[in-house]
């Protein structure tokens, strides 16, 4: 299980009034979870980027399909279960990727994608759409802030509640990592599994170093 631990004063976290479980509730914890996004991890034999907790467990990692490396992704579990599938939509007019359940990238797996609310961004700003958000005139989550400076906030729709925020970690690991190392804190009854999915594809997005869309 993902641990805790202290978090600034200015992160007050009333639990959600109800569960947000995107992926699956046994990614919620009744209390805020604390955790480590590490890229280039040497202890990944598939991917390069892990998710620990606070104690440096792995809880997530992503590892890219070998006949599609920059357009797939897929999030495993610490036993290296596959939890879901990332894909990137091609052709469209804003970047957008697309998650299915699984391995699978059938229809009847698909859960939610994101995708750049504008075309041209100066900062940070991703909507998220749930699969039975078909008409998308309103957005279901959205992310906004900083990528380069590692401090974007996720929200519940269009709504000022907070459900997760990532924050640069100031360790001596982290000193020594730079840039490749930050810490996502998720609110109580939140889907984890779901906030380090979004993390993911806000770094594909963002470190796309073609910047076409």
């Amino acid at each position: 299980m993902a641990g805790t631990s202290s978090y600034p004063p200015q992160m007050a976290m009333p639990p959600a009034a109800n569960q947000v479980a995107i992926i699956s509730p046994q990614f919620c914890a009744p209390y805020p979870v604390d955790l480590n996004v590490v890229r280039k991890l040497m202890t990944l034999s598939e991917g390069s980027f892990g998710v620990t907790d606070v104690n440096g467990n792995i809880i997530f990692k992503v590892k890219g399909k070998l006949f599609s490396l920059r357009d797939r992704r897929v999030l495993l579990d610490a036993a290296g279960n596959p939890l879901v599938t990332f894909q990137q939509k091609m052709l469209t007019a804003h970047r957008r990727w697309q998650v299915y359940r699984g391995e699978s990238t059938d229809t009847k797996n698909f859960l939610f994608s994101v995708k750049k609310s504008s075309l041209l961004q100066f900062k940070t700003k991703l909507d998220v759409f749930l699969a039975h958000n078909t008409n998308e005139d309103v957005c279901d989550f959205r992310i906004e802030g900083s990528w380069f400076e590692r401090s974007c906030v996720i929200y519940a729709g269009n709504t000022n509640t907070i459900i997760a925020q990532m924050h640069r970690k100031h360790t001596a690991q982290s000193i020594l990592l730079g840039k490749d190392n930050f810490g996502v804190t998720v609110y109580p009854n939140v889907d984890y599994a779901f906030v380090v999915a979004l993390v993911v594809i806000l770094e594909e997005i963002n470190e796309d170093r073609s910047g076409e869309d």
